[in-house]
């Protein structure tokens, strides 16, 4: 296994775990921006206020998202497993 190998499988582990990470982070920062404007605007400062919402929608985005998520973690890794007599030859 040359180096170039190893950076290759560590380059599309990186676009993976990007893919897979972004619409869970994204839809918290949103509902998280969304609460902290309302917060803002009303002088509200509870913490659990930003939690709950955010683990809800969170929740929401695995139910509905996660059949997809779970597709794109199989086709890396099946690819990976495929793989495996010509990075060892």
């Amino acid at each position: 296994m040359t180096p170039e190998t190893v950076l290759d499988i560590g380059t599309q582990a990186m676009e993976v775990t990007a893919l897979l990470s972004a619409p869970l982070l994204l839809s918290a920062l949103v509902v998280g921006l969304l609460i902290g404007m309302l917060q803002a605007a009303t002088q509200i400062n509870e913490m659990t206020l930003t939690f709950v919402p955010k683990l809800i929608v969170v929740g929401l985005v695995i139910l509905f998202a996660g059949p997809a998520l779970l597709n794109t973690l199989m086709g890396f890794t099946t690819g990976l497993i495929g793989r495996i007599p010509e990075l060892i030859g």
